[in-house]
């Protein structure tokens, strides 16, 4: 499974997933400049991600304490998730999004 992310420089990265794997835990691991402070307990929105459009409705849909953190979130659109809400599956090989600013590391 392959997930395509997008840095903050707009580098196209291509990152091998993995089954039940957070994609901010995938995104960590390759060591591209995610912060992810809480470490995936989303009580901060320092993983926050912009999905490709056309994967939106191939995600599970938002829960309500990922949409409270968002309102903390730099830039947020409708497209904006915290990649520690977004578990990797074969539905979601070929994922496509990109680090929002202020998640980066600096």
């Amino acid at each position: 499974m392959k997930i395509f992310v997008t840095d903050p420089q707009g580098k196209e990265h291509e990152l091998e997933g993995l089954e039940g794997w957070r994609v901010m835990e995938i995104i960590k691991d390759y060591g591209l400049p995610l912060k992810a402070e809480c470490g995936g307990a989303c009580s901060c929105a320092t993983c926050h991600v912009y999905v490709d459009e056309a994967w939106l409705d191939k995600l599970y849909p938002m829960r309500e304490e990922e949409e409270d953190m968002l309102d903390e979130a730099i830039d947020v659109r409708d497209n904006s998730r915290l990649s520690c809400q977004i578990l990797m599956s074969a539905e979601l090989d070929g994922l496509k999004l990109t680090i929002a600013p202020g998640t980066e590391l600096g």
